[in-house]
């Protein structure tokens, strides 16, 4: 006998719930933090970001007190709405970059964080909360297959710009031979290759640091390996999607070369908060690792003159030398300009006290800040920046001119392209044997570059693209609407 599959209803799907996995830095934390919002104003599902607990414990001291982060409950929600689940990366404590090796760190996080997330993902099912999709950003691979023995879908969340990814893919692949291209250059930080996805001209220095360095000692070499194996991971048959922090009209050229080689990348971005809450809310919602310096820069930046002040901060990881401190403050101290610097308490304490600066008549130093709230001040002039791209995104979505000063990693790539749309100049740093140190000189020039009519102009251009993209009805968000609706 047929049974009439009329009198019993299909059981209901799952509410949709978006685990964000992140590494315990602030430049993963906030754009997993921006996504997580985005998607919770998009489709008013639960949203859980699950970082190390060394970073909930940092974020959330209350809460991590009271016992939110451990294994019984579900976490801890933040005044946006998001809620916070940490797993443990075997190092609870936090990671000390002056004792530990960053190796055995990225070893145990795989090792012990497969083992803590795949119980996150046991819990949350049992507190009536299963995950529907894990997203995870990167140097996280492996959360991939933990989701997959749960039995749940995932995709990458990219909060690097577009045209890295096509850098690696083509590198990694040898696209064009860009793999020979980089190994004849010899380092040479001026010659030019032909990278597929990047328009012309595309220098060494303006790749991602980690296919191009030369030192055989570097402590960093295998973080390349990891891309490299990203980059495999996409030529699957089960890649992830790739949810990627840019916009259509940034970066098309990288967006179609990826599409057209394979990998479904979708464009979000820009994911910022700022664009989606009212002010009071976001800076509610501000839980950084590092505690910010109360609020007398912002009263401070009210008694400046409109488009005034250069505001200059290298981000959460980068270190200045004691001579680079130097420069920076002879420049400001030539340049006449008034200025806002960020500098952090570990970056003074590692150069023995001689980094004991002050702002004097012109200027204000604080260790770290809101940063949103800075660049959307009136006041500020230009941003000089190491260029992570979370900066280099606020940058742009804020209307305000660049100097970039770029380190390591992504950084040259995301001056490139802030040179690209014309809305800031990268400097010429010292050779190698004077320590890549900018001088004073040139970054007074680059400061009276960045502020000029024509950059401002530009600044104000991309601002408005940047905005319409993430606006209801924008490029992105309907890229988000789609990708979530599948």
């Amino acid at each position: 006998m047929v049974e009439d599959v009329r009198s019993s209803p299909p059981a209901a799907a799952a509410e949709p719930h978006f685990l964000i996995v992140t590494y315990p830095a602030q430049g993963h934390i906030n754009p997993a933090r921006h996504l997580a919002r985005r998607l919770l104003r998009a489709t008013g599902a639960r949203v859980t970001i699950s970082t190390a607990v060394s970073a909930f414990r940092k974020m959330f001291p209350e809460a991590a007190v009271a016992g939110a982060g451990d294994d019984a409950g579900e976490g801890h929600r933040d005044a946006s709405g998001v809620w916070y689940v940490p797993y443990s990366d075997g190092y609870d404590g936090g990671f000390d970059r002056a004792v530990h090796d960053h190796t055995h760190y990225l070893t145990q996080v795989k090792l012990v964080g497969s083992r803590t997330l795949s119980g996150v993902l046991t819990r949350l099912p049992a507190a009536g909360k299963p995950v529907t999709l894990v997203v995870y950003t990167l140097l996280l691979s492996w959360v991939a297959g933990v989701a997959r023995s749960h039995g749940v879908p995932a995709a990458l969340y990219w909060i690097q710009p577009a045209s890295v990814l096509a850098a690696y893919l083509h590198f990694f692949r040898g696209t064009g031979g860009l793999d020979k291209a980089v190994a004849a250059a010899s380092g040479d930080p001026m010659a030019v290759v032909e990278v597929p996805g990047l328009p012309s001209p595309v220098r060494i220095r303006d790749l991602p640091s980690f296919i191009v360095s030369t030192s055989g000692d570097d402590p960093y070499a295998f973080v390349s390996d990891m891309f490299r194996e990203l980059v495999d991971m996409l030529g699957r048959e089960d890649s992830p999607s790739v949810l990627a922090n840019t916009f259509d009209a940034m970066e098309p050229d990288a967006v179609a070369s990826l599409q057209e080689h394979g990998v479904d990348l979708v464009p979000v971005g820009p994911v910022l908060s700022f664009l989606d809450d009212a002010p009071a809310k976001t800076v509610a919602g501000n839980n950084d690792l590092f505690k910010n310096d109360g609020s007398g820069y912002l009263e401070w930046l009210d008694t400046q003159e409109p488009a005034s002040v250069v505001y200059i901060s290298f981000g959460s990881l980068s270190m200045m030398s004691k001579r680079q401190i130097e420069e920076v403050a002879m420049a400001m101290s030539e340049s006449g300009r008034p200025f806002l610097w960020v500098l952090r308490e570990d970056n003074r304490r590692s150069e023995g006290g001689g980094a004991d600066i002050a702002g004097g008549e012109r200027g204000m130093v604080v260790e770290w800040c809101d940063q949103v709230r800075v660049l959307s001040h009136p006041s500020v002039a230009c941003f000089v920046t190491h260029c992570g791209w979370n900066s280099t995104l606020e940058s742009v979505a804020c209307g305000v001119p660049v100097v970039g000063v770029p380190q390591w990693t992504d950084q040259g790539t995301n001056a490139w392209l802030v040179e690209r749309l014309g809305t800031g100049v990268r400097v010429t740093v010292g050779d190698k044997e004077d320590g890549g140190v900018v001088d004073a000189g040139e970054l007074r020039r680059c400061i009276d570059f960045a502020t000029s009519e024509m950059v401002r102009a530009k600044a104000t251009l991309w601002r408005e693209k940047a905005r319409a993209a993430a606006a209801e009805g924008g490029s992105s968000e309907r890229n988000l609407r789609a990708f979530v609706a599948k």
